[in-house]
This record gives structure tokens, C-alpha cells and sequence, in this order.
């Protein structure tokens, strides 16, 4: 395994994280869109904390803590990107044992995301890391 280290990513960092969370992403047209969406959600409470190597980040997560009636008070993933070029490597679960532990440290109950219906690798990857699939979410575009 390489030797990365995490950092939580702010304004000075963002930028750089543009191309891979396009890995995820790819919607997202330019970086100055990425950093703006960043910025809104950032106001709201979102988080990216990110493993860095080799002078860029390799993998990164975007997260946020929030409370509902259905968990109680959770942190809840909405992205989590390896880099494709890296992938294998452990930076994935890495992620998510930080996110766990910093869930438990804010009074989290829960670690909770949403992955696409064909997303056949997510899904082994999460399970492989003791994630259950509990729910099947609904949307209509608005």
C-alpha cells in the first residue's frame, strides 16, 4: 500500500480534488462548479476528507452529519471515489473506517449512503465492509 495520508480538505485543497471527484461525478462540468456546489454545501455542513499521495489526492470522501426520525442523528456519505487508476489498494476502506470513527466521536448512531442499482462493484465493496443494504430509495425529478 502506498503511503497516504488523510487530510480534510478546505479551500486551499479543493481544487485539486476537482478531477477525481469527476471520476464520481462526471456531470460536473468545470472545476469552478465543483468548488461552487462545494462552497454551498460546505455552508450546510458538508465534508470532504481525503487520502492524499504522491502530491494529489487518491481517493476522497464528501459526508455530512445530519438527524431524521428513521436513524436518529447520522453521518451520512454522499460520495466516496477512488481513484480509478488506484483502485484496490485499500484507500476505499480506509475511508470508511475514518468515517467511522469520526461518526462515533460527533454521536452518530449510524453510517449511512446510497449507491445506483448497478453499481455490481460498490455493492461487494460495501458489503465486503459490513454495510447492509436496508432500504431502496424513490425519486422523481422535480
Amino acid at each position: 500500500m502506498a503511503d497516504v495520508t488523510f487530510r480534510d480538505v478546505g479551500e486551499a485543497e479543493i481544487g485539486a480534488c476537482y478531477e477525481l471527484m469527476r471520476q464520481l461525478r462526471p456531470h460536473l462540468k468545470s472545476q469552478e462548479e465543483f468548488i461552487a456546489r462545494w462552497r454551498r454545501q460546505a455552508a450546510d455542513g458538508y465534508r470532504i476528507v481525503a487520502l492524499w499521495g504522491e502530491g494529489k489526492p487518491v481517493a476522497l470522501a464528501g459526508y455530512r452529519v445530519t438527524e431524521n426520525l428513521v436513524h436518529g442523528k447520522f453521518l451520512y456519505v454522499d460520495d466516496l471515489i477512488s481513484d480509478q487508476t488506484a483502485r484496490g489498494r485499500g484507500y476505499g476502506a480506509q475511508l470508511l473506517d475514518r468515517l467511522k470513527e469520526d461518526g462515533r466521536a460527533l454521536g452518530c448512531n449510524k453510517l449511512v449512503l446510497d449507491t445506483g442499482l448497478d453499481n455490481f462493484l460498490a455493492h461487494r465493496f460495501y458489503f465486503r465492509q459490513g454495510l447492509l443494504a436496508q432500504a431502496l430509495r424513490f425519486n422523481i425529478p422535480l
